[in-house]
């Protein structure tokens, strides 16, 4: 298991920032494939949500394995297969092979992941570690929606940013430690704690991640057809909004634990429904960039309160990995039913029902982060009478 450290583990967050800057380049991605190859609108969206399948899939399969096999060999695994995948990907013309590298990349992103929240659910201060990770990868991506639209047509820009991305990252990786605390076979063995708690929110931040990527995934093309916009604008008003993700992220970190989970979690999904709703009915540049801007400076600061409360569940980071991965297949599913939605009701239907799906999963989270926050009362006072005990023996 990572040692638990005061710092900041830098080459952790790195490897965070390259496993999700697929997820956050999701629109630009779908949409240069839907204009640089011979794909339909929902074909396009189903190469992204294919994409992201393929990293929830490496999500479920080593969830228990990070340990056993190491994070460093895990690591360069990872970013090894994204530079191959999506290097490969932005390369070809050919669909097959486009879809063949999305998968390649997308296993490789979800193993990045894999590791990084592993790591990260065994740091002192879990939600404090996972915002600057939102940070690095808010930021990336908003340089890269800034730069995107100048670099040309064609779908291999946003393929090859995240290539490069894992790339840089790589060397990175010779600070992870080779293996984890050997031995530990009892604690190796020992079951999931409070299953029931991680199960429901596993099974509501899937559709929470839905409902967010249905929305992520048409965002391009809601702002190119019913706001009329170009696609400098949409990328400008994309960039914008992850900045204001940032400051969003900033303001989480620096509240912390304060407020509890609960309001940021609960509350917090409710006011990303309204947004929704805002953003998906946008007939113009006004409507549109306060819809995605509110929208995304909320998401990350909701998402940064749910991994810190997976991670809560369990030190050894197994319900991190395993939330997280049911947050992917949401994920995957997002662009493809957002797609699909779009394409029989219309942009603004569609953000009806995914902004009512939100309302009803806000109830379950907001209970799982009540419960969380009633279980960690006593440990807090038991830690204090421990510390009080100890300076009395001292004296």
């Amino acid at each position: 298991m990572f040692a638990r450290r005061s710092t900041l583990p830098w080459p952790l967050l790195a490897l965070f920032t390259a496993g999700y800057l697929a997820p956050y380049l999701l629109p630009t991605t779908v949409g240069r494939l839907d204009s640089g190859l011979p794909l339909t609108a929902t074909e396009a969206g189903a190469v992204g949500s294919a994409l992201l399948l393929s990293s929830a899939a490496a999500g479920f399969l080593l969830a228990a394995r990070v340990d056993r096999v190491g994070p460093r060999t895990l690591a360069r695994l990872g970013l090894t297969l994204a530079v191959l995948g999506y290097g490969c990907a932005a390369l070809a013309h050919a669909v097959p092979a486009v879809v063949v590298g999305a998968l390649i990349g997308g296993f490789g992103s979800g193993t990045s992941t894999a590791v990084a929240a592993t790591g990260i659910a065994a740091q002192p201060d879990p939600h404090r570690a996972t915002t600057v990770g939102l940070l690095g990868v808010s930021a990336l991506a908003g340089a890269v929606y800034l730069t995107v639209p100048h670099l040309g047509p064609g779908h291999g820009q946003p393929l090859a940013a995240i290539a490069l991305t894992a790339l840089a990252v790589w060397p990175l990786t010779s600070r992870l430690p080779l293996r984890t605390a050997p031995a530990r076979s009892r604690e190796s063995r020992a079951p999931l704690p409070h299953p029931r708690a991680g199960l429901l929110l596993a099974a509501t931040l899937l559709c929470w991640s839905l409902a967010q990527n249905a929305l992520w995934g048409v965002s391009g093309r809601i702002g190119l057809t019913q706001a009329h916009l170009s696609e400098t604008t949409v990328g400008a008003v994309f960039a914008l909004a992850l900045g204001a993700g940032l400051l969003g992220v900033v303001g989480a970190g620096a509240l912390g634990p304060r407020l509890g989970r609960a309001l940021p979690v609960g509350g917090g999904t409710v006011l990303i429904a309204a947004c929704i709703t805002l953003s998906a009915s946008a007939t113009d540049l006004t409507s549109f960039a306060t819809g995605e801007i509110a929208w995304n400076t909320l998401y990350p600061i909701v998402l940064s309160y749910v991994i810190g409360l997976a991670a809560s569940l369990d030190p050894r980071g197994r319900w991190a990995v395993l939330v997280g991965s049911a947050s992917s297949l949401g994920t995957a599913a997002g662009p493809l039913t957002g797609s699909l939605l779009a394409s029989q009701a219309g942009f603004p239907a569609m953000g009806t029902v995914l902004a009512a799906g939100l309302l009803l999963i806000a109830v379950p989270m907001t209970a799982v982060a009540l419960g969380a926050g009633r279980r960690q009362l006593p440990v807090v006072e038991i830690t204090v009478e421990a510390q009080a005990y100890d300076k009395a023996t001292a004296a």
